[in-house]
């Protein structure tokens, strides 16, 4: 990939600048990341509005990114974007949202393997249910239901709760830290690599069926992207440092959410930590932008082929 500059002269509406100003005062951001907003995804939704209008069809946008790398922030401030500034439909989805339900996890965790309680690692999530949401928002439906999760009871929110839009939509984004992902190699699955796979995963049975899932269910998902955009941290060390960093936040704020103390936290975050280094690894020789992190979150530098911002 091409390593290019992110600088285009910004043009942002005037209608738009002021909704994504109430959308850094609703994220509580500085107002320095106005910066952000200009030099790295204005030019980002420019492009994907061409594409889309190239394709004519609904176009769908797929953002990888660890735990606290900010994918769900680049998707809400893209979906400003494309809503204010060119007048497009956006649904905007979490692989979060497509979890299996809590008592589905349990059946996993009692048939398969006790680690699989865990939500986050693919075999987690309702594959099925989102290839066939994303199919519907391509089509012509007055009101397609989507899935949301609630982590304050770790359980798929009930229905009423449910966004609903109107079909077709122009643009579908979908952010998760898994997306587009493919399986390791098997001789890579022998040796732990945590205390948590030795310690409660010695035989590799977890690892194994987590592997087998993302190379045999998760394809057809992602498959259906027309472009991966990455957020890629420096280093695991760093996403364990982000992601303690919102638990504090959440702490701090006496948040209803389930919060976790060190000892927890540096438990869960061992769930992903695997397939974490594996994205590091292989995911930038195949997205279509890679978009490089430094310790303190702030983007860096982009590369990809694909895209001119020139």
């Amino acid at each position: 990939m091409s390593t290019t500059t992110l600088c285009q002269p910004t043009a942002l509406s005037k209608q738009c600048l002021t909704a994504v100003s109430n959308l850094m005062q609703t994220h509580k951001l500085p107002t320095s990341f106005i910066d952000t907003v200009k030099d790295w995804y204005w030019p980002i939704a420019k492009q994907i509005t061409e594409l889309k209008q190239q394709k004519g069809q609904t176009y769908y946008l797929a953002i990888n990114g660890s735990q606290g790398s900010g994918k769900s922030t680049m998707a809400a401030f893209l979906q400003c974007i494309f809503e204010h500034q060119f007048d497009l439909s956006v649904a905007n989805l979490s692989i979060d949202d497509f979890y299996l339900t809590r008592k589905e996890r349990k059946h996993l965790a009692e048939h398969i393997h006790p680690l699989l309680a865990t939500r986050g690692v693919p075999g987690t999530h309702d594959i099925p249910l989102a290839i066939e949401t994303l199919k519907k928002l391509s089509e012509l439906h007055n009101n397609v239901q989507l899935v949301r999760f609630n982590k304050a009871y770790d359980d798929r929110a009930e229905k009423h709760l449910w966004d609903k839009v109107a079909a077709p939509v122009d643009i579908v984004i979908l952010e998760g830290w898994c997306m587009g992902l493919q399986a390791q190699n098997p001789a890579d699955l022998y040796t732990p690599i945590n205390q948590l796979e030795q310690m409660e995963d010695s035989n590799g049975r977890w690892r194994k069926f987590v592997n087998a899932q993302l190379e045999e269910h998760y394809p057809d998902l992602f498959n259906m992207f027309d472009q991966l955009i990455m957020l890629k941290a420096p280093s695991f060390d760093c996403v364990y440092k982000w992601r303690k960093n919102q638990e504090d936040k959440l702490i701090s704020q006496q948040s209803t959410r389930f919060t976790m103390d060190q000892a927890e936290l540096n438990r869960f975050i061992q769930h992903y930590q695997r397939l974490t280094e594996h994205a590091l690894e292989s995911l930038p020789d195949y997205a279509n932008l890679v978009i490089e992190l430094n310790e303190q979150q702030q983007f860096v530098k982009a590369k990809g082929a694909a895209y001119d911002f020139s």
